[in-house]
């Protein structure tokens, strides 16, 4: 791929028709990368087709649970993790500095993806992910299909943690393809694996969370969001693709990499927690309602809990078979909901100021502005 058409793509004004109001995020994307997503896609698929062709040679069966896994990653998304870590790496090099041989670092951080969206709908027992069954739910069909003996759910569970697995070693091995220096390696491998030991703690915290919603509050909440969610869905993949280019971890840059991350991430988060009550299933591909069913102390209801007046907070807390419309309603009363907007708004500001002072490639710059907006106010 020409490296130089993904740097050209930055420059463009993104498109403003009704799709990309229905998808800001996409439409951003579409502006600023869209060469770069296609090149991710591609490696995955090359990269996917060996390794499914590699397990095949050991069972047949194998070929079938590979082909699940590669489906799982290959299956829609963003790209959001890669395109954050193109832009780190590119607002440290600027716009000469060939792709290819980062290329596989950066597609790698999708496995890596698929591995915690796989284990996560696991955990929280989801049915569909992308408008689609998620691979529990897709594996444990299959079992029934084959007319194999056991319990299906069980199967589909153990099958989907094995992917979820296999997609974290392959991220390993895909990453180990880039071409730099073992120096530079050395540097990118100690982001990454800090990247996913943040990942775990914050998927515990909030697995905890909704085991002991009494002992939550609001900071507990934006706790998960920060390890759970902006540690690698921005700040990392930043920091990530700064290491790519050979930037030490006392620069300046990554002081700012840092503090946007950490802010545009935790919006990320926040406009998902209002998403998962208030978005569109058509959009989002997922259910809308369930943190409200199960009680799960996201940023949003620990604040509805802490703004509600008594009469309120009886009515949150005696929910119990209340249709999910009604409880909703229930937390924008409390003004929970403005309040959230309100964070979100900070955090992007937050974000751009960080830009403001950055020693970045102005064409980096131009897309990080872009995305943070565009990542905090999608629909989906």
């Amino acid at each position: 791929m020409a490296n130089d058409a993904v740097a050209d793509n930055a420059t463009r004004v993104a498109p403003t028709g009704p799709s990309d109001r229905d998808d800001p995020v996409r439409a951003v994307l579409a502006a600023y990368t869209q060469d770069l997503i296609t090149a991710v896609d591609e490696t995955l698929s090359t990269f996917l087709a060996a390794e499914v062709d590699a397990l095949t040679e050991i069972d047949a069966a194998m070929g079938g649970f590979a082909s699940a896994a590669r489906e799982a990653v290959l299956a829609g998304g963003k790209r959001i993790r890669s395109t954050f870590a193109y832009w780190g790496w590119r607002g440290a090099v600027g716009g000469t500095e060939p792709l290819p041989p980062v290329l596989p670092a950066l597609a790698a951080l999708e496995l890596l993806h698929t591995f915690a969206l796989v284990h996560d709908d696991v955990m929280d027992a989801s049915t569909t992910r992308r408008g689609r069954p998620t691979a529990h739910v897709a594996l444990a069909a299959q079992h029934v299909a084959a007319g194999h003996r056991g319990d299906p759910g069980r199967f589909g569970e153990a099958a989907a943690v094995l992917i979820g697995d296999l997609c974290m070693v392959w991220a390993d091995k895909l990453l180990a393809r880039a071409t730099i220096t073992p120096a530079r390696l050395f540097e990118v491998r100690r982001c990454y694996d800090q990247m996913r030991v943040e990942t775990v703690a914050g998927q515990y915290l909030d697995v905890l969370g909704e085991n002991d919603p009494t002992n939550w509050s609001v900071d507990r909440a934006l706790r998960v969001a920060r390890y759970k969610t902006a540690s690698y869905t921005v700040q990392r993949p930043l920091l990530f693709g700064a290491f790519l280019a050979g930037v030490t971890a006392d620069a300046a840059l990554v002081t700012a990499y840092t503090r946007y991350g950490l802010a545009v991430g935790e919006a990320f988060q926040l406009r998902d927690d209002l998403l998962g009550v208030y978005g569109d299933p058509a959009a989002t591909g997922k259910p809308a309602g369930d943190d409200l069913r199960t009680g799960k102390p996201t940023t949003l209801l620990m604040l509805a809990r802490q703004l509600a007046t008594p009469s309120q907070l009886r009515a949150l807390e005696q929910a119990d078979g209340e249709p999910v419309d009604r409880l909703a309603d229930l937390v924008a009363e409390t003004g929970a909901v403005a309040r959230v907007e309100r964070m979100i708004a900070e955090r992007v500001g937050d974000a751009l100021a960080a830009l403001d002072s950055a020693p970045v490639d102005r064409t980096a710059r131009t897309a990080l502005t872009g995305l943070a907006t565009a990542a905090t106010s999608r629909r989906a």
